[in-house]
């Protein structure tokens, strides 16, 4: 199997060899001053074509930025920026809408609060004025009791009292008409006992 060996001088051909496993047949070396071959274009140092064709094509892709990428790119920045201003609009309404909805529940709770001691007042007065009425009507009974239950009692005692008078009354005059052997004035032995009784009772 032959294998080519290439031998390069300032990059031009200077001889090319072949090798097999027998030897190795060299190749006529190329003539001093001749003319080097036509290699292709050089990969690495770009020809000025290219040059252009990339200034080009960077002016091309520049002017699409310039014209339609930039301009949609800050239009949805400036949307973005629009809806988020927007939505910290919204944020900030929302929240006044809220403190206004608790200072209005706030001063409704004051005003129910208020009005709940004002019937709490009103109620207690008139369980004061109620309570006064039946202690008043209650004491009005009583004192009507007191006093039917004293006029009883006064007439139980003048009817007692009367009852006694006239049993004293009676031994009284038969005690005298036995001591005295003849019959005693009752007009006279009734004042005495009622005397007698008077002034016991006074006593």
């Amino acid at each position: 199997m032959a294998t080519a060996v290439v031998t390069l001088s300032g990059g031009s051909v200077v001889s090319v060899r072949l090798a097999s496993e027998k030897g190795v047949a060299a190749a006529p070396r190329a003539e001093e001053g001749a003319e080097p071959k036509d290699m292709g274009p050089n990969p690495i140092s770009p020809e000025i074509k290219e040059l252009a064709w990339g200034f080009g094509s960077f002016l091309v892709f520049l002017v699409v930025m310039r014209l339609f990428l930039v301009p949609k790119v800050r239009k949805g920045m400036a949307e973005r920026y629009d809806g988020i201003r927007a939505d910290l609009e919204g944020a900030d309404a929302s929240k006044a809408e809220a403190r206004a909805d608790v200072a209005k529940y706030e001063a409704a709770l004051v005003e129910v609060r208020a009005e709940a001691a004002k019937r709490v007042d009103a109620a207690r007065v008139t369980l004061d004025r109620e309570r006064g009425e039946a202690i008043a009507t209650a004491n009005q009974r009583i004192a009507a009791k007191k006093a039917e239950a004293e006029a009883t009692a006064a007439t139980e005692r003048a009817a007692a009292r009367d009852q006694i008078s006239a049993a004293v009354t009676t031994v009284t005059a038969t005690a005298t008409s036995i001591a005295v052997g003849k019959q005693a004035d009752n007009s006279v032995v009734t004042q005495a006992v009622a005397q007698a009784m008077q002034s016991t009772g006074a006593r």
